[in-house]
């Protein structure tokens, strides 16, 4: 060992960021992620077990995945080496693999690999861990803050188990800071910072849950302010705080994750929601038009006969947003999910083109009445087309017995709710009508 080792090792520790000292050091100590990590859940159980195999961790920054995956070493008693997706190679990638066989060989000894942005690895650099994956000569760690159901391949992915890490709770992040202000050793101890609850609480809002992003805002504050002891206020925690930039991936499943959020907010009337998720989309740089087009969709599919000035609304809207752009057509999207939102819902017409196409398609065919067929070309009336025809317009009511299909089905069945309602009691009297024909 060098005779400057133990130098070299405080300079590298002291030029660590809050939030890299900070890390745990054992699984008692990690937060978040009881859902798989509590006890008696599955991975504390591989974990005990020690049948590590292959993981795939996939969440947000911030969320600990890293931290886990040298925790997992420390545990298994693996040796623990890193690579980085962006920056290696298959050669890379295959001087570590031979290098974890060789140790396996001589020492007995594993090797927990952590991929980080595994799913950055093309396809030939994935497939090349399938062997060392399979035989058990390394413990695979993958970290992706994509769903790897959509970005790691299939042949992986069935050979790894799937752990999804959720946004760290806002107490847990306060727990984070208390503990970072009271640990002399690796934290901010040494400071005298007395933290105020609502600064604590901003800090714990602000950060959305990335437990990263908490503990360096904290360590900006400190280490900024001159007048000790510190008082760690609001103002101070706002001052500390770079704004969080948006995790959104237009082409990713962030994309059909907040548009899914966005329209079960809208069929489920909560205005609130829905403007919140479109601002999240947004943000995200979302493209306008696909925006306006999925409106234009659910006017039709979750409104309906409902309310049919919803399907107008979001038709007028799409066409504002061509018109105006972007930064103006913002006001017209929050109008158009406001209303959409607050209208009232019925899936009546999806519902019934859904059951009629499945008749089509299910050879549930009938032919076109006669009485309804073409009667305008010559010849037509010596195949009996046409024959018999009654002309709406000339009932009283705008209604005549007449058989328009040949056999009896229903497929539009109109809620009580909105205007549909009204057409509830109007098809009853329709129908009884149109039936009076075949009595």
């Amino acid at each position: 060992m060098s005779l400057f080792a133990a130098a070299e090792a405080e300079n590298r520790r002291l030029a660590q960021p809050l939030a890299a000292r900070m890390r745990p050091r054992s699984l008692d100590e990690f937060v978040g992620q009881q859902h798989f990590l509590g006890e008696g859940k599955l991975l504390r159980r591989l974990i005990k077990a020690n049948r590590l195999t292959a993981l795939l961790f996939y969440g947000p920054p911030g969320t600990g995945k890293t931290t886990l995956a040298h925790l997992l070493a420390s545990e298994t008693r693996c040796r623990f080496r890193q690579l980085n997706a962006v920056t290696s190679g298959v050669k890379d990638l295959r001087a570590l693999l031979d290098n974890a066989r060789d140790v396996l060989l001589a020492e007995g000894s594993r090797t927990l690999l952590f991929i980080d942005e595994i799913h950055r690895f093309n396809k030939s650099q994935q497939d090349a861990l399938l062997p060392d994956v399979e035989e058990g000569t390394v413990v695979l760690v993958g970290a992706t803050t994509s769903n790897p159901f959509f970005s790691v391949n299939s042949a992986l992915v069935s050979r790894s188990r799937v752990f999804e890490f959720e946004p760290i709770g806002e107490t847990d992040i306060k727990s984070l800071l208390e503990r970072a202000l009271q640990d002399n050793e690796r934290g901010l101890g040494a400071h005298e910072v007395r933290l105020h609850d609502d600064a604590a609480q901003f800090l714990a809002n602000t950060c959305d849950g990335d437990a990263r992003q908490a503990l360096s805002a904290l360590e900006i504050g400190v280490l900024s302010t001159d007048a000790r002891p510190i008082d760690f206020t609001l103002e101070l925690a706002a001052e500390s705080v770079q704004r969080k930039a948006v995790q959104y991936d237009r082409d990713g499943d962030s994309h059909y994750d907040a548009i899914s959020a966005l329209t079960k907010s809208i069929r489920g009337s909560d205005p609130d929601a829905g403007i919140y998720w479109l601002a999240r989309m947004l943000e995200g740089g979302e493209d306008i038009r696909f925006l306006t087009r999925r409106l234009v969709i659910l006017a039709s599919e979750d409104i309906g006969n409902a309310d049919p000035r919803a399907l107008q609304i979001a038709v007028a809207t799409m066409q504002a947003c061509e018109f105006v752009g972007l930064p103006e057509c913002q006001l017209s999207l929050a109008q158009a999910v406001a209303y959409l939102a607050c209208a009232p819902k019925s899936n009546a017409a999806t519902v019934a083109i859904g059951e009629a196409r499945a008749d089509v398609r299910e050879g549930r065919t009938v032919p076109v009445p006669k009485h309804l067929r073409d009667s305008h070309y010559p010849g037509s009336k010596q195949l009996g087309h046409g024959e018999g025809y009654q002309y709406a317009h000339n009932a009283e009511d705008g209604v005549v017995a007449q058989d328009y299909l040949g056999v009896e089905r229903e497929y539009y069945r109109p809620v009580d709710r909105g205007f549909e309602s009204e057409l509830v009691e109007r098809l009853q009297m329709i129908r009884a009508k149109l039936r009076s024909d075949s009595v």
